[in-house]
């Protein structure tokens, strides 16, 4: 990453563990900002309310039929994980660009990754919390049977932490387009709407035309949601699958690829200061 030059930079161990004290200190700024809290953190549990609220009834036949609202937790979960990682992180950081807290920051020595430790470790948190906050109503509210095999649970770690690193990384490249902190949202939102459509969030992936669903597939929302499926709903589910399959070696690749795409965009794009600054 290309930044200022600092009187001086920390090591390793010191680099750090001024990250993770960051965490708070970004959790805090987060926290504060109400727009934030709910256009990000809220905005799944609201949708998935309204989504469980209206379609009712049952999906599927047998003993593996369930409700509607446990048919569209996974797809809230995946958008979640999109929203924080990629609206959430790119916004954050298009604003502190245009506002000037980055040029500040780099006039001190505190390294890039110090300051990504503590949005990464940020985004992680507030995470881990929406996602609770929505299992939680799923459960309570609409009685969700949630998984009971370990099996599953694993599925959902890894697709949770690969996804959300993936996103993460996408949100710090993309945070680079945006003129500045005012026209962040207007440039960052409308992207991340539609792919949240066109992805199998709040439509059936399958119902999609097969270009649509071509094009979304070139995108990693697509396999988290794939991969949040096939850890929540029952496996006869994968029938309806593209492929027939959940494909979990796929999800995994691609995730890989795109958190690879993330980290060489991210290092490529991000200054303490804009280029035209």
């Amino acid at each position: 990453m290309t930044t200022t030059t600092a009187p001086t930079r920390f090591g390793l161990s010191r680099t750090i563990r001024l990250g993770v004290r960051r965490i708070g200190f970004e959790l805090r700024q987060y926290f504060r900002a109400g727009d934030q809290v709910f256009f990000t953190f809220l905005f799944p549990t609201v949708m998935y309310l309204i989504f469980a609220t209206i379609f009712t009834g049952d999906i599927g036949g047998g003993p593996d039929t369930i409700s509607m609202a446990t048919y569209y937790l996974p797809g809230l979960i995946a958008g979640g994980i999109f929203l924080s990682g990629v609206q959430g992180l790119s916004i954050e950081i298009a604003v502190e660009k245009s506002d000037g807290t980055l040029k500040r920051l780099g006039s001190t020595p505190i390294s890039p990754a110090t300051y990504f430790i503590g949005k990464i470790g940020e985004v992680f948190v507030t995470a881990i919390l929406q996602i609770a906050l929505l299992l939680v109503v799923a459960v309570v509210l609409y009685r969700v049977e949630l998984p009971t095999e370990p099996e599953a649970w694993i599925r959902f770690a890894w697709v949770f932490v690969l996804g959300l690193l993936t996103c993460a990384l996408l949100g710090v490249a993309l945070s680079s387009v945006p003129r500045s902190g005012k026209t962040a949202s207007a440039v960052v939102i409308p992207v991340v709407l539609l792919l949240q459509f066109i992805s199998g969030v709040y439509i059936a992936f399958t119902s999609l035309p097969e270009w649509l669903q071509n094009v979304a597939s070139v995108f990693p929302l697509k396999w988290i949601a794939q991969g949040m499926r096939a850890a929540i709903l029952p496996d006869s589910f994968k029938a309806v699958e593209p492929g027939g399959e959940w494909a979990l070696g796929m999800v995994a690749i691609v995730l890989g690829v795109w958190l690879v795409v993330g980290i060489v965009l991210s290092r490529a794009t991000f200054r303490w200061i804009r280029r035209d600054g």
